[in-house]
């Protein structure tokens, strides 16, 4: 399997890309991000390549075309989390999450192999129903809602050669992180009352598995990605 990580510099793309090329079933492994990645120390550099790209809501380069042309599959992480989002002009979350996503799965898709599979990141306030009104955060969980709703409809539109799902982890745990302090979020993640928790190498696993044999729901939920990887990761694989 030949697989596309984006955003491959952050938290969750980071172990994706740590994961996939200890994964026997990952033959290569495409890294985008806006400045060239270094493989993970330690782990198999020879099936993997980085691309840096500047302009992600124009065409593709053609070395970076080049480089996608015949994947099996996508997981992409790039996005604006929430509490950055607050420091930021929302024009430019909205182009980050939403432009380069759509421009992102149009090309890829129109280049890869058949079926092409697209795991796409997000997060347990994102909501896809527009025509709610959500009294935190609305303008931002809309927005990346907008964003489910296009993958979703295009994979209808182009089955059975695109697939898709969306990964909603509730909160994220590593070694290096603390449960979030940001008063905000906690008070937005308890409204939705128990929150499940998910290792972020549960969570990439999972989202490889999901490339590897197939989607087999939409959304996936903390607890489900969390059964998903435990079942397919070994102790010594967790970050």
């Amino acid at each position: 399997m030949k697989l596309i990580v984006t955003g491959a510099t952050g938290f969750v793309g980071s172990e994706v890309v740590r994961q996939a090329l200890r994964n026997p079933a990952v033959s290569f492994v495409i890294a985008i991000a806006r400045r060239v990645v270094q493989p993970p120390p330690n782990e198999d550099a020879s099936k993997f390549q980085s691309f840096a790209l500047d302009d992600w809501t124009g065409p593709y380069p053609k070395y970076l075309m080049d480089g996608i042309k015949g994947a099996d599959a996508c997981i992409w992480s790039l996005a604006v989390t929430p509490t950055k989002s607050r420091s930021m002009d929302f024009a430019d979350v909205t182009t980050i999450c939403h432009d380069y996503t759509v421009n992102g799965m149009q090309i890829m898709a129109a280049v890869a192999n058949k079926p092409f599979r697209f795991v796409y990141v997000s997060g347990v306030l994102i909501e896809r129903d527009q025509s709610k009104v959500l009294p935190h955060m609305g303008e931002y969980r809309l927005m990346r809602g907008r964003t489910e709703n296009f993958l979703v409809d295009f994979a209808h539109k182009n089955a059975p050669d695109v697939q898709v799902t969306v990964t909603k982890p509730g909160a994220i745990d590593a070694p290096s992180i603390r449960e979030t302090s940001d008063a905000m979020v906690k008070a937005l993640f308890n409204m939705f009352g128990h929150t499940p928790r998910v290792h972020v190498s549960e969570l990439a696993a999972a989202m490889i598995d999901q490339c590897q044999n197939g989607i087999t729901n939409d959304p996936l939920w903390s607890s489900k990605l969390a059964e998903i990887g435990k079942k397919v990761l070994k102790a010594e694989d967790y970050v």
